[in-house]
């Protein structure tokens, strides 16, 4: 099966960008969100066992400046280092999608007030859409680019459980029907983690093949690590919780990604923790290149590309209710 980009062994999102926008385009990731529902214990929730006091923020330096500010400073990085001229605000941390969907939409007027900011992405939660926030991004949809990254993490109960999430599986199913049938023309992706206490290499084919099933036009992968201070720490510290090596979870990512559909854009291999000095296990999480080189070498020696093992068949039963 042939891929789309025979450079790399997969289908990468700056590809995507590429061919919608005419050029490359760079994302601003900002914070505003101060908070989701497990931080505030609604209904008994815990936080995530594996999510900081930062929640995610890419840039926690300037977290606490304005939204104008953090776009500023970020922006002006990005066109010195990359010569970047396209951009997409991307409301990062937390679960941007908890407040009132009117902050949301001061927050869209904010950003779009600079010319060269072409769109919006959101990262937000399965159980933290609203009807009001949907009709917000159908009406930006229909004058900009609006993409929503939803945190699925999983699609098995008892690590979503283990995790401490909040939701179920069905709870993904249901956001994702929801987002797709009342804001078609929004761009949707999903977040899933590799490396959970006893996942098999079949776990991973399997989380594919319900990708493979859903309206979603991206994915994002991330390996699961231990932040200081975080409930996974303590497990890690008490010997209840090790790891995944960087070897097995390439293993893990070739897997996936040769039961993917071609289609479906990529955004990282892998996760990357920008605040070293947090970083408590494994060290491999802090090396950037050498972790994307290390999942590409271990790419091209298998011979595996994306959608290597995919058949058609494995998208029809849940794509087909979408229609």
């Amino acid at each position: 099966m042939k891929i789309r980009n025979p450079e790399l062994p997969y289908y990468p999102i700056s590809h995507f960008y590429r061919q919608h926008f005419g050029e490359k385009v760079y994302k601003i990731p900002v914070s505003v969100a101060q908070s989701c529902p497990n931080r505030e214990g609604l209904k008994g929730m815990q936080t995530c066992n594996f999510c900081d006091e930062w929640g995610s923020a890419a840039y926690p330096e300037i977290r606490h400046h304005s939204l104008r500010e953090q776009i500023v400073t970020t922006r002006q990085t990005m066109r010195e280092k990359y010569r970047a001229q396209k951009f997409l605000v991307y409301f990062q941390a937390y679960t941007n999608t908890f407040s009132k969907s009117q902050q949301l939409r001061q927050q869209f007027t904010e950003a779009f007030s600079f010319e060269d900011v072409v769109g919006a992405v959101v990262g937000t939660r399965p159980d933290c859409i609203s009807d009001a926030v949907l009709d917000l991004w159908y009406e930006t949809s229909q004058e900009r680019f609006m993409a929503v990254e939803l945190g699925v993490q999983s699609f098995d109960n008892k690590q979503l459980e283990w995790m401490r999430r909040g939701h179920l599986v069905d709870k993904t199913f249901q956001a994702v029907e929801r987002i797709s049938r009342s804001t078609p023309q929004v761009n949707l992706g999903i977040h899933l983690m590799f490396g959970w206490p006893g996942e098999t290499d079949q776990d991973v084919v399997e989380a594919a093949k319900i990708t493979n099933t859903l309206p979603v036009h991206n994915v994002k992968l991330h390996n699961l690590h231990v932040l200081k201070n975080t409930p996974l720490a303590q497990d890690y510290e008490a010997g209840s919780f090790q790891p995944i090596e960087l070897e097995d979870y390439s293993r893990r990512v070739m897997l996936f990604l040769q039961h993917l559909r071609p289609e479906i854009a990529v955004h990282r291999l892998a996760a990357l923790s920008r605040r070293s000095e947090e970083l408590i296990a494994p060290r491999w999480t802090a090396k950037k290149m050498e972790i994307y080189q290390g999942i590409l070498d271990y790419l091209r020696s298998h011979q595996a590309f994306q959608g290597q093992k995919f058949s058609p068949r494995q998208s029809e039963s849940r794509l087909a209710n979408f229609q």
